[in-house]
C-alpha cells in the first residue's frame, strides 16, 4: 500500500513500474488512470466495478481498504496527511503479521539486526 499524491495515469504508471514484477498480473477496475498499466506488467485485467466485481474479483482489495479505514479511524481518530504513509505501513505490517505464525517472535530480532537501508520498498 502506497500513498499517492494524485490519481493521474503518470503517477500510477510510475508506481506500478517501481513496485510490480514485469511477469505480474494486475486486476483493477476500469478507471481511466489505469490505461497504461499493461505496458509495465505481463497482464492487466480490467473489470467494470459493480456488485459482482466487488464480491468476486476485487473482493480482497475492498476488504483490505475497508479494514484499513476502520483501523485508522478507530485507533487514531484524526489522521494527518504528513504521517499517512507511516499509518499505512503500520497497518500493512499488522495485516501481514497474520502469516508469521510460529515465527512471530523471530521477526523483531530480524528487524533489529537488519539495517533499514537494505530493505526493499
Amino acid at each position: 500500500m502506497k500513498v499517492l499524491t494524485s490519481h493521474g495515469a503518470e503517477e500510477i504508471d510510475a508506481t506500478v513500474e517501481r513496485n510490480f514484477d514485469e511477469a505480474g498480473i494486475v486486476f483493477s477496475d476500469r478507471s481511466t488512470s489505469y490505461v497504461n498499466i499493461s505496458d509495465h506488467v505481463e497482464m492487466h485485467i480490467m473489470e467494470k466495478s459493480g456488485k459482482d466485481t466487488t464480491a468476486k474479483t476485487l473482493k480482497w482489495a475492498h476488504i483490505a481498504i475497508a479494514n484499513a479505514k476502520r483501523t485508522l479511524l478507530g485507533i487514531y481518530h484524526r489522521i494527518k496527511g504528513k504521517y499517512l504513509q507511516n499509518y499505512i505501513d503500520e497497518f500493512r505490517y499488522k495485516l501481514n503479521r497474520r502469516y508469521f505464525g510460529e515465527r512471530l517472535f523471530d521477526r523483531p530480532a530480524i528487524a533489529i539486526t537488519t539495517p533499514y537501508w537494505h530493505i526493499n520498498r
